[in-house]
């Protein structure tokens, strides 16, 4: 089995990263107060936030992607595509029995969790076009899919009250056009769930997407300067800031979690620390096999 090992804890930038032979694709990392999630070869993995060796928590037919702890950290909501069919599991983050929660012949796909502990997940079931809209549902055997009251939505996010949604309503049909800038451009929008009142994060014509609510700032991945990289909008202050300043190539994923954001660049995945005072700093989860098995 492969290791994997955090390196040099860095501030205000990115550690160096030799170049080495054996480097993996890692994608859709997700945070919890202990553990590293993320998608490899067609499974869940899970390794410790100080480093360690990766477990494999899926194995079977089909292929598991998108990774999300609950609030609580306990157990990991994940989308598979078995049969042909992409639907939402649930299972512990310790490992164990993986319990399936949708059942439509369309494609569901996980976007993370309530702070009250429902599924959130994306669909076009009820859709009269090809769009998507968000769906809530809970653990529990039988269980029916609430859909959340906005018209059209891609991706979401819920404030740690659930009063709010940051989402982004446009799916984008070609997301390697880089640099696009035509009518599909995404954008990140924050409703009150109590009255629909919508705020739209300050944007000219960039893509803006992934959003994720920690704290009182909802952070998201953009291409307003370039290549895609980390920002976040502070909901009290109304300011975008940059928080990773990136040269190289896109950041393609991220995740929120206690205290951080994960984040997956070139198959490689990065820990961004949120701590008191403002400060910052960025830590790289190595990609290389330093074990004799192959994952």
């Amino acid at each position: 089995m492969k290791r994997l090992f955090l390196i040099t804890f860095v501030l205000m930038g990115v550690v160096a990263f030799a170049q080495t032979s054996n480097n993996l694709l890692l994608r859709k990392p997700a945070l919890s107060k202990t553990q590293i999630a993320f998608s490899y070869a067609g499974d869940i993995w899970v390794v410790s936030r100080d480093g360690g060796e990766a477990r494999r928590l899926t194995a079977g037919i089909g292929s598991a992607s998108d990774p999300h702890f609950s609030p609580d950290g306990t157990r990991i909501a994940y989308d598979a595509r078995v049969d042909g069919n992409l639907d939402v599991y649930v299972m512990p983050a310790s490992g164990g029995v993986a319990k399936r929660l949708t059942y439509h012949p369309g494609a569901d796909r996980v976007m993370g969790w309530s702070p009250d502990g429902k599924v959130l997940f994306q669909s076009a079931r009820n859709s009269y076009g090809p769009f998507d809209r968000l769906y809530a549902i809970t653990l529990t055997s039988g269980g029916f899919p609430y859909e959340l009251p906005l018209p059209i939505a891609a991706e979401g996010s819920y404030s740690g009250d659930g009063s709010r949604i940051a989402y982004v309503p446009v799916q984008q049909w070609q997301r390697a056009w880089k640099r696009y800038r035509g009518g599909q451009t995404r954008r990140v929008w924050l409703a009150t769930l109590a009255d629909l009142s919508i705020e739209s994060v300050p944007r000219e014509n960039s893509n803006d997407f992934n959003p994720m609510w920690l704290g009182d700032a909802v952070y998201f991945l953009s291409d307003r300067d370039g290549a895609v990289s980390l920002y976040s909008y502070d909901t009290k202050s109304k300011q975008v800031k940059r928080e990773v300043e990136n040269k190289e190539l896109d950041i393609k994923s991220a995740s929120a979690g206690p205290d951080g954001i994960v984040y997956e660049q070139f198959g490689k995945i990065y820990l961004f620390f949120v701590v008191p005072f403002h400060r910052r700093g960025v830590q790289l989860l190595m990609s290389r096999a330093v074990a004799a098995k192959r994952l």
